[in-house]
């Protein structure tokens, strides 16, 4: 085993650490030792480094007060990552995982990615815990295999990662520093597509101290775990590590806004909006985009999708096309890239002024982005998809209508959030340029050089966008 690095956290546990380190050096392997203290008012960290000099393969971080286990397995991770380890392991400072595993645990590991130790594969793993302990151990894994789908022990720390083939930028999504750390984590990795064993274990009543998890921390793992449940339906991509963009342009002028928008979405106002509008993109907007976009363009084709947004209707496209993703929004790439982790490229840019040469891109498309802007602005965006369009491409465009039901539905949500809840906002920047007929997009056309192809407006979407097709003069 290449570079193997076992980590403990401690947190008072002057009588665990010193019997804890003589039962790891028995062990038939060659490995580094990383103790991470957070202040222990006990003398834990004294002990520590009095072990530390006397083994020079153990390494000893001290932390300023108690800063969360979640923290201390995040920093560890983080560290192991940075010094080049291969493999990292976890474990209780307690006695309640034993080291003898270790070496069960890292034969597990062959072929995986993250290998943990189960205590729900055998009926009698947990002897000696007291009935209120296995009751609310019992309901935490009750609650991660049928809101989360987590069929392995997610909250215990006895763990394996094979830092090989897991890459560190995995762990960047995983929020919390607390004891919903461990299924937070393990939940992000197998989103990711990780793959996961487990090794069955016992774990005996703790030799030394008691539990460390209060009922306070227990009710706040209970409500980050619905949290998770309910953000793997309207934002699934916050579990994917973002990409950093191709290109940027420094000092690039955003007028309408674009980027608080994509950034906060804290409001009660904001958060209704995103659960209604992410149903929304997923069922009807992503069928009627691919919809069109695969009757209009050949598989290969290189697309621009211009003003990308979040990017949670087009994740199914990027096997058949060569998309570049393209927004004025940082924020928006960030969310984009972790929807669409096969995007060809990423760029920031104005559709009023693309940096691209003429003739680069098979066709054009976009949703919901000219009605934000002036009429004269259109015809200059139009204008550019002109030029990097090559002869007999063509350009999609999802243009929300005047008459649109959506357009219904937000008018009377505004009233209630103005008069009866009395919590005004606006969900998005203004609309100026909602379109009026089909005669008015067809003019839009013909005025900027293509020719007129498409228009649609009907049941579809629940008559809400109109989609306008355009093509380039071969």
């Amino acid at each position: 085993m290449n570079r193997l690095l076992v980590f403990i956290p401690t947190y008072n546990e002057h009588e665990n650490v010193g019997p804890l380190h003589a039962e790891l050096r028995k062990l038939p392997l060659d490995f580094d030792i990383l103790f991470m203290d957070d202040g222990s008012p006990d003398g834990t960290g004294k002990i520590l480094d009095d072990m530390a000099a006397k083994d020079p393969k153990m390494k000893v971080i001290h932390r300023e007060g108690k800063l969360g286990i979640g923290s201390a397995h995040f920093t560890a991770i983080r560290h192991a990552c940075e010094q080049g380890y291969d493999v990292l392991v976890t474990m209780d400072c307690d006695f309640t995982h034993n080291p003898a595993d270790i070496p069960r645990l890292l034969e597990k590991l062959s072929g995986y990615d993250i290998a943990v130790g189960s205590r729900y594969c055998n009926p009698d793993s947990l002897q000696g815990w007291s009935l209120p302990r296995k009751m609310l151990t019992h309901f935490g894994h009750f609650l991660t295999s049928n809101l989360l789908g987590l069929p392995q022990d997610a909250s215990g720390g006895l763990r394996a990662y094979d830092l090989k083939r897991i890459d560190h930028h995995a762990f960047g999504p995983i929020q919390s520093r607390s004891y919903s750390f461990f299924f937070e984590s393990l939940y992000v990795l197998i989103k990711q597509g990780y793959k996961v064993s487990e090794l069955p274990i016992t774990l005996s009543a703790r030799t030394y101290g008691h539990s460390k998890m209060s009922l306070t921390e227990a009710a706040r793992s209970a409500s980050f775990l619905f949290r998770l449940c309910l953000e793997n339906i309207v934002n699934p991509g916050r579990f994917h590590p973002s990409r950093d963009p191709d290109r940027i342009e420094p000092g690039l002028s955003d007028p309408q806004n674009w980027e608080p928008y994509w950034r906060q979405k804290s409001r009660l106002s904001a958060f209704v909006y995103e659960v209604i509008a992410t149903i929304y993109r997923r069922l009807i907007i992503r069928p009627n985009l691919e919809r069109a976009i695969r009757r209009e363009f050949r598989p290969g084709s290189a697309l621009l999708h211009a003003g990308c947004g979040s990017g949670q209707i087009d994740v199914s496209l990027h096997a058949s096309y060569q998309i570049t993703a393209l927004d004025i929004s940082l924020a928006a790439l960030e969310l984009y890239s972790r929807y669409n982790p096969q995007v060809h490229r990423l760029e920031q840019g104005s559709a009023l002024a693309l940096h691209h040469p003429d003739g680069t891109f098979d066709g054009v498309y976009n949703l919901g982005v000219v009605e934000h802007f002036s009429h004269e602005q259109i015809e200059t965006i139009y204008r550019e998809f002109y030029r990097v369009l090559k002869p007999g491409g063509k350009i999609v465009i999802f243009w929300p209508h005047r008459r649109a039901t959506s357009v219904f539905v937000l008018k009377v949500w505004r009233y209630i959030l103005d008069n009866i809840l009395k919590k005004p906002g606006e969900f998005h920047p203004a609309e100026p340029s909602l379109l009026d007929s089909e005669k008015q997009a067809r003019g839009f056309l013909e005025r900027t050089g293509y020719k007129f192809v498409g228009y649609e407006f009907g049941p579809r979407d629940i008559f809400i966008q109109a989609v306008v097709v355009g093509q380039k003069p071969a």
